[in-house]
């Protein structure tokens, strides 16, 4: 006889299948056991927990953050870069290095921030330059360690202030020591715009990548044609060093402002390249058309990029709410496009990330949260707090606070 008991019984509960409510999800050792129908009869359990109707969903995923430059866990600082990127990037070098908590600490509070929201992964950004040495991905690290209980961190080791306006090979060989510390991926920005030497950056950073055998996450500000001209070289490379899959282009406002087209053709390019796009529907931005990108085969997944730091006074670190800031620039507003917006925030991220196992299914890791609404659309719609966070079978956050370890 098959053994049914399990560590934690789910009751009461709706699943985004559309489905039966009332159904009950047994979690065993860290994994979904079971997931049991109405008319069935219930396991042992070491604990029940009756979620009252609650919609349990999988654990989002934000796929573009700056862990290392959030002021929260901090009194408020007023914003104080001008509007150019170089004028932030200085005000970084001045302010970061000053701040009475250090990055491992603001850091922590942004990881426990989203994960009072229901975020279980999350790829971050960390500076690494001439200015900073390694001392951002020392502090990121210090911050993924202490959290691994309840998020997964994946860190780009980002050369914020340029590769080759710094003289390329210093950068090139501080990005190099970022991975052998324990960065996960290349980061790069804007080949043209910040360096003015495409050909130099784009070597030299998808040689390192190669060489160490990981993946690149570029971030890519420029305009129109620069921007696709950016753009082209990136999956030009990609496709050379077989890195199909391996490669994401953040934010590409390039494809927002460029004929219809191009963006088809820039589409189909990225597509056969395996090259994914992450975006956060900046509000000063062109918007990259994410529909006909999804539609020509290329992954697209979300992030919160800037919350609370030295680039921007807004964001609480909600994916949810994010989800809503991106469906309205995109005027997405039938249920079937808004679970389609739901998987670029879950399902997509996960893929890009390299996550296993994510979703709601028997032998998957238990890690998902719950919120009193009946659908992902109204999910989205609403996003109101969670109620119960979970992360691998241990609760880790309810009532959007996170709970202790």
């Amino acid at each position: 006889m098959t053994d049914r008991s399990c560590d934690i019984l789910l009751t009461n509960l709706h699943l985004p299948d559309g489905g039966p409510g009332g159904r009950c999800i047994a979690i065993r050792d860290g994994c979904i056991l079971e997931i049991v129908q109405p008319d069935s009869p219930l396991p042992a359990a070491g604990t029940v927990l009756d979620l009252q109707g609650d919609l349990l969903l999988p654990g989002l995923v934000d796929g573009h953050m700056h862990l290392d430059k959030t002021l929260l866990g901090l009194p408020w600082i007023p914003h104080q870069a001008e509007p150019s990127r170089l004028s932030r990037i200085e005000t970084d070098q001045r302010l970061l290095p000053s701040l009475p908590l250090d990055t491992a600490g603001r850091a922590g509070h942004l990881l426990r921030r989203c994960v009072a929201n229901g975020t279980a992964h999350v790829r971050t950004h960390a500076d690494i330059t001439p200015a900073f040495g390694l001392s951002a991905l020392e502090g990121v690290l210090r911050a993924r360690d202490a959290h691994a209980h309840s998020v997964t961190v994946q860190i780009v080791a980002f050369p914020q202030a340029g590769v080759m306006r710094l003289g390329g090979t210093p950068v090139l060989e501080l990005l190099d020591a970022a991975i052998l510390a324990g960065a996960d991926l290349v980061g790069g920005i804007d080949p043209c715009e910040v360096d003015r030497d495409p050909k130099g950056q784009l070597d030299g950073i998808f040689n390192l990548a190669e060489r160490r055998g990981v993946g690149l996450d570029i971030h890519l500000h420029e305009p129109g044609e620069m921007g696709l001209f950016s753009l082209q070289e990136i999956c030009a490379r990609t496709r050379a060093l077989g890195l199909q899959g391996r490669v994401t282009i953040s934010h590409g406002f390039c494809l927002g402002g460029i004929a219809e087209s191009k963006q088809k053709a820039a589409a189909e390019t990225m597509a056969a390249a395996g090259v994914s796009l992450v975006t956060h529907g900046a509000g000063s931005a062109t918007m990259p058309p994410l529909m006909l990108l999804r539609r020509a085969g290329v992954r697209v997944f979300c992030g919160n990029d800037d919350v609370r730091d030295t680039w921007s006074p807004y964001g609480n670190a909600d994916m949810l709410e994010r989800a809503s800031i991106i469906g309205w620039r995109e005027d997405l507003r039938h249920d079937d496009l808004l679970h389609e917006l739901f998987a670029m925030i879950s399902s997509e991220g996960a893929a890009a990330l390299g996550i296993e196992g994510h979703g709601i299914a028997v032998g998957h890791p238990a890690t998902f949260f719950t919120l009193p609404v009946e659908s992902v659309p109204e999910a989205i719609g609403s996003h109101p707090p969670r109620r119960c966070v979970f992360h691998k079978g241990r609760q880790v956050a309810g009532t959007g606070e996170r709970l202790r370890p």
